[in-house]
């Protein structure tokens, strides 16, 4: 299921109280081993560097699986700081997770690092690593949603925070989530190679169930941009480029505030209309824009009817044109009755807006069936 060139724990086995990790290793290019040939074409020479390699790799492995327990048992690395960000997206099977994790370049030294996501439902006692990305069990019956170690670059532009996007799926449910990452040295062969960072971060996640016949939505994401891909992505790619919804690439935003010069860009995915024997669906999405104003504060725009009611300290300002999703205007070949995604979303130029706080009210109409789901997101306009 992924890459060649992903490290992936592969079994974890209990003998004698100790915990033994099993990990499949593939080989990984580094800038300090010659290129490997396949062994029955090495030396012996070679294939003792390349079982030196494989056990350097093993040992960073069972380093990061072993972080990831000790987290677990309430022992956390924080050598710097990790933020979170994450989405849900219906995927076949279960619920499909794309998240981006964030941290500050200069708390790091290496250029490189292995980062280790494991995702464990809650109320399982206890765990052993998957296989091939997949949830896996043990003799013991223990078991995890999802693990895998992803070799990650720590390059980012000058003056911004590194970003590693990833994903993974699991079924519904409640889980708790971590996610080790840990500098790699330039030389695994090195005797000494400095001590390297490391940190986990834990994350709880409510993990919904789109697979239901219930009208319903995936996370609103907030874009900055959206590119069309010639060709649609394999499984190996999905985990590594998360955010390709079909052959849309969603560029997520790095914050939800923008200048007055920027397009806010708004996307999410409807699921679950009602579409009849004919392949017949007909969907109506509004957008209805509010502003936070101080306590006080009179004027502004009469809502409409159909608009969502003003919260408090808010007030109305305008709405834009309804969008539509039919046959009619996606292509009779688009059919969400076999899983072809709806892709909504809505760019708003701010160029004329004030500055402050906003949200963007989202009313999703399913026309045939008459049910109305209510979304929103909030943004903050800053100077241009």
């Amino acid at each position: 299921m992924l890459k060649a060139d992903l490290f992936m724990a592969a079994a974890k086995r209990r003998r004698n109280g100790r915990v033994l990790v099993a990990v499949a290793i593939t080989a990984i290019a580094w800038s300090t081993a010659a290129p490997l040939t396949a062994r029955g074409g090495q030396s012996r020479s070679e294939q003792r560097l390349q079982e030196r390699v494989d056990e350097a790799h093993r040992r960073e492995a069972e380093v990061l699986v072993r972080l990831a327990d000790d987290a677990r048992s309430g022992r956390v690395a924080a050598d710097f700081g990790i933020e979170w960000r994450h989405d849900f997206l219906k995927a076949q099977p279960g619920t499909f997770v794309p998240f981006t994790v964030s941290i500050a370049r200069a708390d790091l030294d290496a250029t490189h690092a292995l980062m280790y996501v494991r995702a464990v439902r809650v109320g399982t006692p206890g765990a052993s690593p998957a296989s091939e990305g997949k949830a896996s069990e043990s003799a013991e019956g223990e078991r995890f949603a999802f693990d895998a170690i992803f070799p990650v670059s720590l390059g980012a532009p000058a003056g911004e925070s590194i970003r590693i996007s990833r994903g993974f799926a699991v079924e519904p449910g409640d889980y708790e989530v971590y996610v080790t990452v840990r500098e790699r040295p330039a030389d695994p062969l090195a005797t000494r190679s400095g001590r390297l960072k490391a940190a986990v971060l834990k994350r709880t996640l409510a993990v919904p169930d789109y697979w239901t016949d219930e009208l319903s939505t995936s996370t609103v994401m907030l874009a900055d941009r959206i590119d069309v891909l010639p060709r649609p992505l394999g499984p190996d790619e999905s985990l590594e480029r998360p955010y390709v919804i079909g052959l849309n690439d969603v560029k997520i935003s790095t914050s939800s505030r923008f200048r007055k010069n920027r397009e806010l860009i708004v996307v999410f995915v409807v699921y679950n209309p009602t579409v009849t024997a004919d392949r017949r669906f007909d969907l109506q999405v509004d957008y209805h824009l509010f502003h936070r104003v101080p306590p006080g504060t009179s004027g502004g725009t009469a809502a409409p009817e159909d608009a969502p009611q003003a919260r408090e300290g808010e007030r109305y300002v305008t709405r834009t044109e309804p969008q539509r999703f039919n046959p009619s205007v996606l292509g009779p070949r688009v059919d969400p009755g076999a899983g072809h995604p709806v892709l909504a979303g809505q760019g708003i130029l701010l160029s004329s807006f004030q500055e402050g706080d906003y949200r963007l009210g989202i009313t999703i109409t399913d026309l045939l069936s008459r049910k109305t789901l209510f979304r929103d997101v909030t943004f903050t306009v800053t100077g241009s």
